[in-house]
């Protein structure tokens, strides 16, 4: 493909994508896919073809093919999971990024990328309200943050025992700690990072789903009388079923006269942090030694994009760095090479999307848009429990509201089937899409507020929608 052609198919592209929206906006799809495992497969070839094919026959197909197997998470009515950051702004930025084609093996190889890249997650660390003690990086997501950090938290607590026998050394054994409710990237983490399951605590949490610091001080004074070595706790910012809030000035209390990491997940309700109302949330954060957030959840950016600050960036750097000779430049020591700061050698451009999507917003603009979608969470909270059968299963802390519907008599295993049945109903109908999970050991339906499109029209229709499935079921 020339330039020019490039020219061509850019353009048709681009209103295909501008048509997808506007027609997304208006809820001419169903939310969720209305097909078949197999549907998709059976309809592509078996084998690339021998000579090429026009844009347009790969335009078409993306109508006819890949359209109707799309869960569309930028719909009104999507409520299920968390909100997916997807601003047509972002969505310029990535294809610009994608455009230059560049891989940023160091700062050499794109100071552009790598500038932007610091000055954006400076820019999201003081909108976050951290302290500049922190430095950030941008991971693809949180998965790969949590990683990071507990490899890191592994190198503290060895004496960077990775450079002679690592973790073969017969050492005692270290311990990481974490909740119920953490995310499963966490425990996943623990596990590649060589901790092993057998020595990932799960903590206590309390009656609003918040890790339990008594209940952690026990765990980690029973595993030292043990003979094991506490390394690590991941506390949580917005868990993800409940989106509740770890106490993380009472956990720092006993993490730092350890000497234990803390990390802090972000991915969802660190994004909440742009709201100095909501700052109480994490007090104690500016003791973390590392955060997560994820800019594509709640702040409107296009996946991938993570943000992973660090309050000591040179001992992430140690644990972290690569320094073959085809990489070394006249300059290492006057810049950062970011190939330093987590797992891949090489990354995208991905800071053009934090720079786009705020300037096109604005910070009063991000704002208002997450506080709205609060009120829309306490509008909606308001409209199901006016019905008494409704019950909200977890304090209501920012857009994510859990509920349960209860008809009179209708107990455990029972009224657990009634509550996956209407929610499978409701997602069936392609009306609206929500996730049912399981809360305190019975299953509730998770209605997460915060797609690109959805107004307070939808908030409402939700809720109407919810009564129906749940009654017909």
């Amino acid at each position: 493909m020339t330039p020019e052609e490039f020219r061509i198919a850019g353009h048709a592209l681009v209103d295909w994508i501008a048509d997808y929206r506007e027609r997304l906006s208006r809820g001419e799809f169903p939310v969720q896919a209305r097909v078949q495992p197999g549907d998709i497969v059976r309809q592509l070839p078996t084998a690339p073809p021998a000579a090429p094919e026009s844009f347009e026959a790969m335009l078409a197909d993306l109508e006819r093919i890949v359209l109707p197997g799309m869960t569309h998470w930028q719909h009104p009515r999507f409520f299920g999971y968390f909100p997916a950051g997807g601003s047509l702004t972002s969505v310029l930025a990535d294809m610009v990024s994608s455009g230059f084609s560049t891989i940023g093996l160091n700062w050499q190889a794109s100071p552009a990328l790598t500038e932007v890249e610091q000055v954006m997650t400076d820019w999201l660390r003081d909108l976050l309200g951290l302290p500049s003690s922190f430095s950030g990086v941008l991971q693809d997501t949180a998965s790969a943050a949590s990683f990071v950090a507990l490899v890191c938290a592994r190198e503290r607590a060895t004496h960077y025992g990775a450079t002679r026998a690592g973790l073969q050394g017969g050492d005692a054994p270290l311990v990481v700690y974490t909740s119920p409710q953490s995310h499963s990237s966490v425990e996943k983490a623990a596990l590649l990072a060589g901790f092993g399951r057998e020595h990932i605590r799960a903590v206590p949490v309390d009656a609003e789903f918040r890790m339990d610091p008594s209940a952690l001080a026990a765990a980690i004074s029973a595993d030292r009388a043990a003979g094991l070595r506490p390394a690590a706790v991941v506390a949580t910012s917005g868990t993800t079923a409940v989106t509740a809030f770890d106490p993380i000035d009472a956990i720092a209390a006993i993490t730092q006269p350890l000497g234990l990491w803390l990390h802090v997940d972000g991915a969802m309700g660190g994004s909440a942090m742009a709201l100095p109302e909501y700052r109480h949330l994490w007090a104690g954060i500016e003791a973390a030694d590392s955060i997560v957030v994820n800019p594509h959840k709640w702040l409107s950016v296009a996946f991938d994009c993570s943000l992973y600050l660090v309050r000591d960036p040179e001992h992430l750097v140690r644990v972290m760095s690569t320094n073959p000779s085809y990489l070394q430049t006249a300059v290492d020591r006057e810049v950062r090479n970011y190939r330093d700061w987590g797992i891949p050698l090489g990354r995208r451009f991905r800071a053009l999307k934090i720079w786009f999507a705020l300037r096109d917003q604005g910070i009063d603009g991000v704002r208002a848009r997450l506080r709205e979608h609060v009120r829309w969470a306490q509008v909606l909270q308001a409209r199901l429990t006016a019905d008494p059968a409704w019950q909200i299963v977890a304090p209501l802390t920012l857009q994510t509201l859990c509920v349960r519907h209860e008809p009179p008599g209708l107990t455990g295993e029972a009224l657990d089937a009634h509550t996956r049945r209407w929610a499978q109903a409701l997602n069936d109908s392609g009306q609206a899409y929500v996730t049912p999970a399981i809360i305190a050991g019975r299953w509730a339906v998770r209605l997460s507020i915060g797609a690109e499109y959805t107004r307070e029209t939808d908030v409402l229709a939700l809720a109407a929608l919810c009564q129906a499935a749940a009654t017909a079921a």
